[in-house]
């Protein structure tokens, strides 16, 4: 999937944005705003808006952590291994013990210091923001990559921000099947 972004001063014009593409095929999950007037964005109930855990750096900041964290877990356990730790009485209960701790401090933390940042997708925009600006995001498959160009002739004023490459297919997937689910189990 290509992530397409793209900057308006407009919630009105985004919102025939939006509605026009899922029409056109485009699921509301693979919609976003990001805005930093939460406010305004309340009176344009067709906007799909970027949620709040989303805007902070949380999840990928506990992910690094995360990483941190399994070394930490990896050095703990070859130190009690090679220093002879292991054979005495206590085995290797408290170290594994401490390695999870430390496994579990380190996401938490890396957490914490994402709550503090922006989204690292979203840093680039931080200007654009502050001016009072929007962003809008798309996630596209290949093959529709043709109705964003056919929808985007009739929106002059939304100005393509630039792409990335985003590795969630998945995510966007879940989120389509599930409201069809619970629609076809429990009707």
């Amino acid at each position: 999937m290509l992530r397409h972004y793209f900057i308006s001063d407009n919630l009105d014009d985004l919102e025939v944005f939006e509605e026009q593409l899922e029409n056109a095929g485009v699921f509301t999950p693979q919609i976003h705003v990001l805005t930093s007037h939460d406010a305004e964005l309340n009176h344009h109930e067709h906007l799909h808006r970027v949620q709040s855990i989303m805007k902070k750096d949380v999840v990928h900041s506990a992910c690094l952590g995360a990483v941190v964290g399994v070394c930490a877990f990896v050095l703990v356990l070859s130190v009690a291994y090679f220093t002879g730790w292991t054979e005495t009485a206590a085995g290797w209960v408290p170290f594994v013990f401490l390695a999870i701790v430390l496994l579990g401090f380190s996401a938490w933390e890396g957490g914490l210091f994402g709550i503090e940042k922006p989204n690292y997708h979203f840093a680039r925009f931080e200007q654009a923001l502050k001016d009072d600006k929007h962003i809008f995001f798309l996630d596209l498959e290949p093959n529709q990559e043709a109705v964003l160009e056919r929808v985007l002739k009739s929106h002059p004023k939304v100005e393509l921000a630039g792409t990335e490459l985003y590795k969630h297919h998945w995510l966007i997937e879940f989120q389509k099947k599930v409201p069809r689910f619970f629609k076809e189990t429990w009707p």
